[in-house]
């Protein structure tokens, strides 16, 4: 079995599961509480905070855990539209391609009388300072833009923009869910206010995550109930996990510069053999794009069926986000770039990780064309294409 699909998840390490396993035995104390079993618990989660704001870049204190990226981006968004109501300032700039973690929270947002201001990708998936700069005003109360784009993998110039913000005092959040533990960052030299990640995007384990929080910002709980999480996040910390997501990320730190490169050339050769498949069209920037992510749009064909086909030839891959995988919808992503309904339906992506060969990539260059021919053979859409009735939107 080839799994592709590690932007939807990945699987946990062998040091990420070894650093778990001795607080789900003998180190199992509340770190609130104040005997020996408890401080020794309280000592693992300080030296996992410090762990992760060393990668970050950040201090110790202004990281908060959560139980994931979707809870870490309502906090920030939450927080900071409550802090910006109370001085009058209820504009918010997003841009239309982001999570459904950030999108759904702007809606809510929206409902409550802010004002969103939603910029447009560019064909390529990229915005730019220049878009931002032009959508600033004197209410903007918070730029939320993602690091790396969840289905096409773009990567945003978040340094400038994070520094086009602090010029204009309003803080600026990132979703960088996809991007920690596969991009270097370093918090304050891009001048990033707030981050969110998630742990089981690098290897870590799935129910955990972080907020990063600039000293100095308000936040607000969105759980109440304990004085966890210095009284921003109520609720038991979850050691075991938070201690494996530290573990993971430090590993992945460590290794991100020699993956980058293998990942990159195995991303290369994907994008050079799926784009030999007539009326194929890659969705987003060539280059600009996290090491690894490949995703494709096809004319003629269903995703769900390629994705059922695939899966039959022992290869696990997706059509978009992983949140969205039971809709029929077209991704809100690709026609965010300006594929059509019709085109959009027929996407592909497929996202490697450090445990994919050349091997793997190999045999999926050899499975996925004669199933995209496959599925064409079948399809009447396709039959009126090659015959002139419609007109091919990929050329």
């Amino acid at each position: 079995m080839i799994y592709a699909d590690n932007a939807a998840t990945t699987k946990m390490s062998r040091t990420a599961i070894d650093a778990m396993l001795p607080y789900l035995e003998n180190g199992f104390g509340n770190p609130s509480s104040l005997h020996t079993i408890g401080q020794r618990a309280a000592e693992a989660l300080s030296q996992a905070r410090a762990t992760i704001a060393h990668c970050l870049g950040c201090r110790p204190d202004e990281l908060y855990f959560t139980s994931g990226g979707s809870e870490a981006d309502n906090q920030a968004l939450l927080s900071a539209a409550r802090a910006g109501r109370a001085r009058g300032h209820t504009h918010i700039i997003s841009t239309a391609f982001e999570h459904h973690a950030v999108l759904h929270t702007l809606k809510k947002l929206e409902a409550e009388g802010f004002q969103l201001t939603l910029l447009d990708v560019h064909e390529d998936g990229l915005i730019t300072p220049e878009q931002v700069a032009q959508a600033l005003r004197p209410d903007t109360c918070l730029v939320t833009i993602m690091y790396a784009n969840n289905e096409i993998g773009t990567i945003q110039p978040i340094p400038e923009i994070g520094a086009l913000c602090k010029e204009h005092k309003v803080p600026f959040h990132t979703d960088a869910v996809q991007a920690v533990g596969h991009l270097p960052i370093h918090v304050k030299e891009q001048n990033i206010d707030m981050l969110s990640l998630s742990a089981h995007k690098f290897h870590g384990p799935k129910g955990v995550g972080v907020l990063y929080a600039r000293k100095g910002l308000p936040l607000y709980p969105l759980i109440e109930g304990g004085a966890q999480e210095r009284g921003k996040r109520a609720g038991t910390e979850n050691l075991p996990g938070i201690v494996s997501m530290a573990a993971a990320l430090e590993e992945s730190c460590a290794q991100m510069e020699a993956e980058a490169q293998r990942l990159s050339a195995l991303q290369t050769q994907l994008i050079d053999g799926l784009s030999a498949i007539p009326h194929a069209a890659l969705n987003g920037h060539r280059t600009r794009r996290l090491p690894g992510n490949v995703s494709f749009c096809f004319e003629g064909i269903e995703g769900e069926s390629l994705l059922l086909l695939l899966d039959d030839r022992g290869i696990c891959a997706s059509s978009g986000s992983a949140c969205t995988s039971g809709s029929l919808d077209p991704s809100h992503v690709l026609l965010a770039i300006g594929r059509p309904h019709e085109v959009a339906h027929g996407s592909l992506r497929l996202s490697l990780s450090r445990h994919n060969t050349q091997e793997e990539v190999d045999a999926m260059l050899r499975d996925i064309p004669p199933v995209i021919q496959q599925l064409r053979d079948m399809s009447p859409v396709w039959r009126d294409l090659q015959k002139g009735v419609r007109s091919y939107v990929i050329q």
